[in-house]
C-alpha cells in the first residue's frame, strides 16, 4: 500500500505562530501616514487663514476701534506682541508669519494706529505696512512768545519730554503734523528749522536801504508788526511806519514792547500803568531808542514779509479807527486828530 501524499506547502507568505497578521510592509504604512499629514496640513492651512483672512477680536471696552501704539524701533516680534497685548489679534506668531510670508518686515511703520473693530490680522497688516497712523496736529499762531509756545507744547498730551522757552522769535508760527510719543524737543526743533529756513529764503529778497543790520533786526521788527495789526493789508504800512522812525531817530513807542518787558509775551490781562509807560526797561521803546535787544514774539510770514518789504509811505503815525484797523497820519497835529478822534469813538464803545 504506497504512504499517502503530503499537501505541497504554500507557495505564498508563510502564517506567523500564534496566528497573527504579519505587520504591513513600509508600502503599505505609507499611504496612511500621507493621508494623515495630509489632514493635518490641511487643517493648519485652514486655521492660519483664518487667523490672518478672518475677523480679529472685538474691542475689550468696547467702541468701535482700539488704539494701538507702536514703539519707534520695534521689530516684528515686539509688534506681533504689542497687537496681541491690545486685543486686535489673536496669535503674535500667526501675525509674524503672515508678515514673513507676504513680504517680510522691512516697510512696518511706528506710530499710533486706530484698529477698527473686528478688523483681520491681514488688514492690520496693511495699515501698519501703509503708515495709515493717527496724526495729531500742533498748532502754533502767529504772535505767540517763546515762552507761550513752550507751554502749549509741554501742555500737549500726546508728547513726551519737556521744553524750555527757545529764543524769541525762533519759531514759525503754522500748524505742524506730530504723533503721539513724539519728543516735544524734537517737535520744536521742527519749529526753529522751518523759522530758519523761512528767514534764509526771505531775506535775500528784501527792499534795499532798510535799516537792519542782521536778520535778527528784522525778525525784532516783525515781531512789532505782528502785535500791532491782525489785518494782513497793514502790515506793510505798519512796517513802514516803525522804519521811518527808526530812519529819523525817532521812538517806536509800541505797547506790546512795554507788555513784553513785563511777561514775556504773556498777555497783561489789563491796560498799561503810566508807570509802567516811562519805565525804562529793556523793552521799553517809549523809554528806548530803536528796536528792542530781541523779538517779542514769533512772527508769521506775512509780518516777515511786511518787515522786508515795507509799504512806500512817509507816516509817522497810527491809532486805532474802532473797526479793528488803524488810521495813519504824516505829522504829529494830524495824529493828535486821530487820536482825539479814536478817543470819542472808544467812550462810545465802553456807553454800549
Amino acid at each position: 500500500m504506497s504512504a499517502p501524499r503530503r499537501k505541497p506547502a504554500s507557495k505564498g507568505r508563510p502564517q506567523p505562530k500564534g496566528g497573527r497578521s504579519a505587520p504591513l510592509p513600509p508600502s503599505r504604512r505609507l499611504p496612511g501616514v500621507l493621508t494623515l499629514f495630509l489632514v493635518l496640513m490641511v487643517l493648519a492651512t485652514g486655521a492660519f487663514a483664518w487667523l490672518s483672512f478672518g475677523p480679529g477680536p472685538s474691542p475689550r471696552e468696547g467702541g468701535t476701534e482700539t488704539t494701538v501704539v507702536l514703539k519707534h524701533g520695534s521689530g516684528l516680534p515686539q509688534i506681533s506682541e504689542a497687537l496681541a497685548d491690545a486685543g486686535v489679534i489673536k496669535l503674535p506668531f500667526a501675525f509674524a508669519l503672515l508678515t514673513k510670508a507676504t513680504g517680510g518686515a522691512q516697510h512696518l511703520r511706528a506710530g499710533e494706529y486706530s484698529i477698527p473693530a473686528g478688523a483681520s490680522a491681514f488688514d492690520i497688516l496693511g495699515m501698519i505696512r501703509a503708515g495709515k497712523i493717527v496724526h495729531h496736529f500742533v498748532t502754533i499762531a502767529e504772535g505767540l512768545s517763546s515762552a507761550q509756545v513752550a507751554d502749549l507744547l509741554n501742555a500737549n498730551p500726546v508728547l513726551t519730554g519737556q521744553v524750555q522757552p527757545p529764543p524769541e522769535g525762533s519759531v514759525m508760527p503754522q500748524t505742524y503734523d506730530v504723533e503721539r510719543g513724539q519728543d516735544r524737543n524734537d517737535v520744536l526743533q521742527e519749529m526753529v528749522t522751518a523759522q530758519d529756513k523761512l528767514v534764509a529764503e526771505l531775506w535775500p529778497a528784501r527792499k534795499p536801504g532798510l535799516p537792519y543790520r542782521n536778520p535778527r533786526e528784522a525778525l525784532a521788527m516783525a515781531s512789532i508788526v505782528e502785535k500791532e495789526t491782525a489785518l494782513a493789508a497793514e502790515r506793510p504800512h505798519v512796517a513802514a511806519v516803525y522804519i521811518n522812525r527808526l530812519r529819523k531817530g525817532m521812538r517806536l513807542e509800541s505797547d506790546p514792547t512795554i507788555i513784553y518787558g513785563l511777561t514775556k509775551g504773556r498777555p497783561l490781562g489789563r491796560s498799561l500803568t503810566h508807570a509802567e509807560v516811562v519805565d525804562p526797561t529793556p523793552y521799553n521803546t517809549y523809554a528806548i531808542s530803536g528796536l528792542p535787544p530781541t523779538p517779542i514774539a514769533n512772527p508769521g510770514r506775512a509780518a516777515i514779509v511786511a518787515a522786508l518789504n515795507p509799504a512806500q509811505s512817509n507816516d509817522l503815525f497810527f491809532v486805532a479807527d474802532g473797526t479793528g484797523g488803524h488810521v495813519f497820519a504824516e505829522t504829529f497835529e494830524e495824529h493828535t486828530k486821530n487820536v482825539a478822534r479814536w478817543r470819542q469813538i472808544a467812550q462810545s464803545l465802553k456807553g454800549r
